[in-house]
């Protein structure tokens, strides 16, 4: 089995990988699985494709999982974090074990790999972006995933080049706009939280004005997301709270698209976050292909000689 190279792999516990893929396997077999019979136990290879030309290969931790608690091995032709293509049909890695396994195996590890992928292949694009325009801050994700799906999705911000922001309530503190409403005021907001996050944890608070984004940091906010606001607006509230506070981090989240990307860039912001990294993304296409007895053995040596045209 080859391990994946991208170091973002060995943020994830061996256990939590188990546990996930079992997980999945149950969801998807809770009980009896009737079509095992009719293929049984046999070695069988099967060859995984993928199908959309120029994609970032992400998920393999995941996808190798679920192969290994069903007891298939997989051997990978591209490593984690690689671009795949540019040809339409590309082999990128091969499944081998008990038919019956493989097939057990087979939707929950490309549901993981495909959606992984996509993610990945969005934030690589975003990064490009960002670099090419000359922007060095951080382009980061949101809390706005699937539900028992947040560790990939994360995960394959990482793989893909961005910021993941905060992954749950338990880690940076942020207080939005509710939060606010029903404490009474930014000031006393940020002040009760301080008072049980300790040293260790940032504080942001989400600002709909320039005037807010002033009381935030009075009242000793690390970080104010200015929200919603237009291109412009955000440049001119940014640059006069830098001023202001140099030592404040701005975030510009709300209404940030990939076709609308470049017009937040701006020297006096640090952060921008994008909910469409994970909502609305675009799957990148594989398939698992059984390959009939006879069939040539795979080579798995080189990407380019083991293409399929």
């Amino acid at each position: 089995m080859s391990l994946p190279k991208h170091t973002a792999a060995h943020a994830i516990p061996s256990h939590t990988l188990t546990r996930l893929a079992r997980e999945w396997l149950a969801e998807d077999t809770p009980n009896f699985d009737p079509a095992g019979v009719c293929v049984g136990s046999d070695e069988v290879e099967a060859r995984l494709l993928c199908k959309t030309a120029h994609s970032i290969l992400a998920g393999s931790p995941f996808f190798t999982a679920v192969f290994n608690e069903v007891g298939c091995t997989v051997d990978w032709i591209y490593q984690e974090g690689a671009k795949i293509g540019p040809d339409a049909v590309t082999l990128t890695a091969v499944v081998r074990g008990p038919a019956r396994c493989l097939l057990l195996g087979e939707r929950p590890a490309l549901n993981c790999l495909a959606r992984s992928s996509g993610i990945a292949t969005r934030c690589s694009q975003l990064q490009a972006m960002a670099t090419a325009r000359g922007w060095y801050g951080d382009i980061a994700g949101t809390r706005k995933t699937t539900p028992g799906f947040r560790l990939v999705e994360k995960y394959s911000m990482l793989v893909g080049g961005v910021s993941m922001h905060r992954q749950d309530l338990s880690g940076m503190v942020m207080l939005k706009d509710n939060h606010v409403c029903a404490t009474g005021s930014i000031t006393e907001a940020v002040k009760a939280v301080r008072s049980v996050s300790g040293f260790s944890s940032k504080i942001e608070v989400e600002c709909c004005s320039t005037e807010e984004g002033r009381e935030a940091a009075r009242a000793g906010a690390d970080i104010v997301m200015l929200d919603n606001f237009q291109p412009q607006e955000l440049h001119t509230a940014a640059h006069a709270l830098k001023e202001e506070f140099p030592a404040l981090l701005i975030e510009a989240s709300g209404g940030v698209i990939l076709e609308n990307l470049a017009m937040y860039f701006s020297p006096h912001v640090d952060i921008i976050s994008l909910g469409c990294i994970t909502q609305g993304c675009p799957v990148v296409d594989f398939s698992l292909k059984v390959q009939k007895a006879g069939a040539s053995p795979t080579s798995t040596h080189s990407p380019m000689n083991d293409k399929i045209l």
